[in-house]
């Protein structure tokens, strides 16, 4: 077999079989098959695209181009939640010891931001001492003892993505629908859950801008999920505006606490209990949706979600204290307030530009190697559709270099637009799958 054929057969609009597929991914993952090749090949899928078998099959390949976790040793049907990632969405913060707390154990792996997005890995990392650098070991036994850990991906996790991922970032063949879903659906195969529900995101602040590629997307990750024999959900959910209010590591925290507590945005802790539905259906846990949300809530209001989260911090090392005392969490030196220009409403807000701002201030990564300063960011109290007067704060800045404060403010007003009549607010969940 030759690498020269599956680039000539796909070019001209072939059908790649399982055994072609896994000739290249396994031959590119040990270093035979060059760059130039599989570039090549890269961009015929581009623009041939691939057939529901084929990304079927690239996906598996991938996954099993390194180690597949053997999870059947925790007890019950093991959930995981994926998000494509957005501004302000601090979501796992929240679900998973919620979730965790209804009986249903959440096995989860994590990445850390990049861009403009956040990372979970570095939100969690606002506790003093909190590591994620779990062995297999210690996950499943954190998994069995207390319901939930979270852990980061390892190398030896679908290793074929990253080669090819870090490949099709240079090469321009990033967007395309079956290569989308078979990066992200190997290495949920890979982590070992029975089950796994998908938060894909639409609009300016996603990687998916267009309502209909999200479902398309989503579609398309939920047969590759059934297809390998696992539970698969997705919701389709909006990403024009930041998740909640908070934006930024250690303010995503405090916002995940007191959703935790039953006191968090309403947009926020909407998306929270319809996903936890999902995840209690998915795991069996609940057999209608408002058995499931019952549950949800009854976690919540009894302090259970709560306690659940205060021991998973403790379990990875991290200081509990600050579960309930804020003070122990990071604190930025500059705190400002980011007042209105206009009278009138909030009729839209450039969602990615928010968390450009906040990388601006220090509150994410450029580069892999960056260092994040998790005090920093936003806590946003005028939303699309809010009515705001001159002068009237939109958001309070937190900030510790003050000429980043300046240009990030700066940046901030012109991502918002205002009309002189409130606009039509858009449904947060726009459908499940």
């Amino acid at each position: 077999m030759r690498m020269y054929d599956l680039i000539m057969k796909k070019r001209n609009g072939g059908e790649l079989s399982r055994e072609e597929l896994r000739f290249f991914i396994e031959n590119y993952t040990n270093g035979t098959i060059p760059d130039y090749q599989v570039s090549a090949l890269m961009m015929a899928i581009y623009f041939q695209k691939m057939t529901e078998k084929e990304t079927y099959e690239l996906t598996m390949a991938m996954a099993e181009s390194g180690e597949m976790l053997d999870l059947s040793d925790i007890h019950g049907i093991k959930v995981d939640k994926h998000s494509t990632g957005g501004v302000g969405d601090k979501t796992s913060l929240a679900l998973a010891p919620m979730v965790a707390a209804c009986g249903l154990p959440v096995a989860k792996m994590s990445g850390r931001g990049l861009g403009h997005t956040g990372g979970t890995i570095d939100k969690l990392e606002s506790f003093p001492g909190f590591h994620t650098g779990l062995s297999t070991k210690e996950f499943k036994e954190n998994v069995n003892r207390i319901g939930i850990a979270i852990m980061g991906q390892t190398a030896d996790l679908a290793p074929a993505d990253k080669k090819l991922y870090a490949l099709r970032d240079v090469t321009a063949t990033v967007d395309n629908l079956s290569l989308i879903a078979s990066s992200i659906m190997s290495k949920k195969l890979a982590s070992g859950a029975d089950a796994i529900v998908l938060d894909v995101k639409t609009g300016s602040g996603a990687f998916m801008k267009k309502e209909e590629d999200a479902f398309a997307l989503a579609k398309e990750m939920v047969k590759i999920g059934r297809s390998a024999g696992r539970d698969v959900r997705a919701l389709v959910t909006d990403m024009d505006q930041p998740l909640g209010r908070a934006v930024g590591n250690a303010l995503e925290v405090k916002e995940a606490i007191q959703t935790l507590k039953g006191q968090g945005p309403e947009d926020f802790t909407e998306l929270v209990y319809s996903l936890g539905t999902q995840m209690l259906l998915a795991g069996k846990a609940a057999n209608t949706e408002k058995e499931a949300r019952d549950l949800l809530l009854d976690a919540v209001r009894s302090g259970k979600a709560l306690e659940k989260f205060e021991e998973f911090i403790k379990a990875q090392g991290g200081d509990e204290r600050a579960v309930r005392d804020e003070s122990l969490l990071p604190s930025a030196k500059y705190v400002t307030e980011i007042p209105s220009p206009v009278n009138g409403y909030v009729s839209h807000i450039i969602c990615d530009e928010i968390g450009s701002c906040c990388l601006m201030l220090g509150g994410g990564r450029e580069t892999k190697e960056s260092e994040i300063d998790l005090s920093v960011g936003f806590v946003i109290h005028k939303k699309v559709g809010d009515a705001v007067k001159v002068g009237e704060s939109l958001a309070t800045m937190h900030a510790n270099d003050e000429a980043k404060a300046a240009a990030s403010m700066s940046r901030f007003l012109e991502a918002y637009s205002f009309s002189e009549t409130p606009p039509e607010r858009k449904p947060l969940i726009k459908g499940i799958i």
